[in-house]
């Protein structure tokens, strides 16, 4: 029993652990962002983007046990941060472009809250889906990369799309590891949580770009 109680003690300081994280990264995500907006930044760009993302999400792995890898969080989380801003500020030059941000920033919340309580509440095992989803992310970059190299906005949308319905997965996913003790770093759990998020919400906003959009 006291073994039991001892492992639930951990899960839920784990699960909070991560939320507070998640709270303070989305936060400075959003400033840096505004930040960015602001100063009217030039986008760094496919490759300085994904040469930053893998090579701070790496840095966050290797110092996941320590207290560097709260510095390494946030500067992800800050770079990330950092290029959404010339993006939403592309889309807020667009007709209804304000309207288009403000229903993806609602979406985008309203479907982690959702799906994050059902996996809180419900304590399904969700774990079955990781094999899916790694293979399906996979997919989804390597046809998005195509779909820019070609030109091919019809891909694009579809890469989108897809995206949407993967995020959504991990979200259950990662929910269910922090439930059920499949996930015992908040540090990672938060970085897989921010991702989802982030993903989640740029691939809203291309959709709701193009489905406003009078081409």
């Amino acid at each position: 029993m006291d073994r039991a109680q001892a492992s639930v003690l951990s899960t839920n300081s784990v699960i909070r652990n991560t939320y507070a994280l998640l709270s303070m990264t989305l936060l400075f995500s959003a400033l840096t962002a505004g930040a960015s907006m602001v100063l009217n930044l030039p986008h760094p760009g496919l490759l300085l983007t994904l040469g930053g993302y893998f090579g701070l999400l790496f840095l966050t792995s290797k110092l996941r046990n320590s207290v560097w890898g709260l510095a390494s969080v946030f500067a992800l989380t800050g770079f990330m941060g950092y290029t959404l801003g010339p993006i939403l500020n592309s889309y807020l030059l667009l007709p209804n472009g304000s309207q288009t941000v403000m229903t993806a920033m609602g979406a985008t919340g309203a479907i982690f809250l959702g799906l994050s309580g059902y996996a809180l509440t419900s304590r399904k095992d969700f774990s079955f889906l990781g094999g899916f989803l790694f293979a399906g992310i996979l997919v989804a970059f390597l046809a998005g990369l195509g779909a820019l190299f070609f030109e091919m906005p019809g891909l694009s949308l579809a890469v989108s799309s897809l995206f949407v319905l993967l995020m959504a997965g991990l979200i259950l996913y990662q929910t269910s590891e922090l439930v059920h003790g499949g996930e015992t770093n908040y540090i990672m759990a938060t970085v897989t949580l921010y991702v989802s998020i982030f993903n989640l919400f740029t691939s809203l906003l291309h959709l709701l770009g193009a489905l406003g959009s009078d081409d």
